[in-house]
């Protein structure tokens, strides 16, 4: 604790600003809130030292974003990769932007996940440049202000906690390796639970479908795909997962065999969607392969 005391005394504006660079480029560092509320402690006894970090953080969080924001649709799904459902990620992010706009960077930053998503969305989406750099300046700064703000109510706080690890010495260090990586366990955990629930949802052969088709089952195809396609399984009809609500049920025949499907790595969209279906007392499957292995099995589509 006494090497982070020295870090935050000497080299604190630089350490902070290149953490939060870092951070806000992708990389896992715990820059919000705990290097944020350290330099707002520091700044209760440094006169004009919050002013000059408050600079620091924002100018450090603008340059990423703009690099993001540059790079617009094009990195937009690789940031959502890490996603279990990629292409719900995109689209409940651009719902974001469609109900708030500009707003949305405003709160980005205080929210997990947005925070990278908001730059590249805004880019892809044709934002101006001058209207994402004034809005995003203005999101940047709210954050930095309301970190250091708080740092600076609790300094006494966050002082006595410091000297509390510091006389624990290496067990503190060991502590915070402990929290970390079970979070991490427990994030990796849970994901995979997820996966293996959705992996293990019933799924259907599109000629299993064709088959129910004849015998004269209700089947009603369930498109999930992220925005509206150009072709679909002759009379599907479209879920949003971004905006998923019992309205979207309105009319919706109980009794028939839903089939839900995407264009998406092993079928976790409509497995999703299935799923969700299930839980509010429809009859629902997956279609295994999904659009594509529909166009294999020599099955027509239509126009959407």
């Amino acid at each position: 604790m006494d090497l982070l005391t020295d870090l935050f005394s000497h080299h604190g504006l630089v350490a902070v600003a290149a953490a939060v660079l870092l951070h806000q480029l992708g990389a896992p560092l715990p820059s919000t809130p705990l290097l944020l509320l350290l330099l707002g402690a520091e700044s209760a006894t440094r006169d004009g030292f919050a002013f000059r970090a408050f600079v620091a953080i924002t100018a450090a969080a603008m340059v990423a974003n703009a690099l993001w924001f540059w790079a617009g649709r094009r990195v937009l799904s690789a940031l959502c990769v890490v996603s279990i459902s990629p292409d719900t990620c995109v689209r409940q992010n651009e719902l974001s932007f469609a109900r708030r706009g500009v707003l949305t960077l405003l709160i980005a930053k205080f929210v997990p996940g947005l925070s990278m998503l908001a730059p590249p969305l805004a880019g892809a989406l044709g934002m101006p440049a001058g209207r994402f750099l004034s809005w995003n300046l203005l999101g940047s700064a709210a954050w930095a202000g309301a970190g250091l703000l708080a740092g600076r109510v609790f300094h006494a706080q966050i002082d006595a906690l410091l000297r509390g690890l510091s006389q624990l010495g290496g067990a503190a260090l060991a502590l915070g390796v402990a929290v970390v990586a079970g979070y991490l366990a427990w994030r990796l955990w849970h994901r995979a639970r997820v996966r293996r629930e959705l992996n293990r949802f019933e799924r259907l052969e599109p000629a299993d479908v064709a088959a129910l088709q004849r015998q004269g089952c209700q089947v009603v195809f369930v498109d999930v795909r992220g925005g509206p396609p150009a072709s679909r399984i002759p009379g599907a009809r479209h879920l949003d997962l971004g905006a998923l609500g019992d309205a979207a049920l309105a009319g919706w025949p109980v009794e028939a065999e839903f089939v839900t499907y995407c264009a998406c790595p092993n079928d976790v969209s409509a497995a999703r969607a299935a799923q969700w279906l299930k839980a509010r007392g429809y009859q629902a499957r997956v279609l295994r392969g999904g659009v594509d292995a529909w166009v294999q099995a020599g099955l027509a589509l239509e126009p959407a």
